[in-house]
């Protein structure tokens, strides 16, 4: 098998004093959609936002596309190098929220067009090109012109992909993506996870939604108490978990 695309060991993350991340060890290949799953508070969105860059880790190390970032326990300099690398491997990192976070002044085409002009400095033409193609992938190419209020909750979704894709990410992230949507709405935006994880890039989720989770994943990770206690196959998971936890978890919503 191919090496990881992103490589977590020995992750650890304390807030004021309270472990909330208490040693992850997590291997993604780019031909994965991982959803992270377990009670709310076991340190789900805090794994996600140590990978963005949206919080530092303690101690441990994370590997993306072969940029590394390791901290030693009581080691609290940041090195220049250190910042460099932080900052490459935000560059390989795209997030997704449950909020959309789409700027509501903005067409639908502009909110996928202008992070690569701001960030990548990509001309405004190529971005707009780019853009179009984007939207036309996750099959809103007729809706470029609209803005936000004008597009339902599952269409605000799938642009908010697009414009996470414009960034040309190695790896998606999101965080909750369908928990704001209605039921009905839920199975657009997985059919364009599903499509992204055909094309080959990492897709790590982290979801309450069990059906979701089911019809989603090529895998499942199970957390409790900031730890990971059980991953593998999401059939595998749902038909017949090893730990006693996840059966607990699960049973609750199958």
């Amino acid at each position: 098998m191919e090496e990881p695309l992103i490589e977590i060991q020995g992750l650890k993350k304390i807030f004021h004093g309270n472990p909330v991340l208490k040693g992850i060890d997590l291997f993604v290949h780019s031909n994965q959609l991982t959803v992270l799953v377990g009670p709310s508070g076991c340190g789900k969105s805090t794994l996600l936002r140590c990978l963005n860059g949206i919080e530092n880790f303690d101690e441990g190390k994370i590997s993306i596309a072969g940029i590394t970032l390791e901290r030693s326990h009581g080691n609290a300099h940041v090195s220049k190098e250190s910042r460099s690398a932080a900052h490459r491997l935000r560059s390989m990192v795209g997030m997704v929220f449950q909020s959309f976070n789409l700027f509501p002044h903005m067409s639908t085409l502009d909110n996928v067009a202008s992070p690569p002009v701001i960030v990548r400095k990509v001309s405004r033409e190529d971005a707009r090109r780019d853009a179009l193609e984007l939207l036309k992938k996750v099959g809103l190419e007729d809706k470029a012109n609209l803005f936000p209020a004008q597009l339902s909750g599952g269409q605000q979704q799938r642009a908010a992909i697009a414009r996470a894709l414009a960034m040309k990410p190695k790896v998606l992230l999101y965080d909750e993506p369908t928990s704001a949507l209605d039921p009905t709405l839920v199975d657009e935006v997985l059919e364009v996870m599903q499509e992204l994880d055909a094309e080959g890039i990492a897709q790590l989720v982290v979801t309450h939604e069990m059906r979701f989770a089911r019809d989603a994943a090529d895998r499942i990770v199970f957390m409790s108490d900031g730890r990971i206690v059980e991953e593998g196959p999401s059939g595998k998971i749902f038909s017949d978990p090893s730990d006693d936890r996840t059966r607990q978890f699960l049973r609750r919503f199958l």
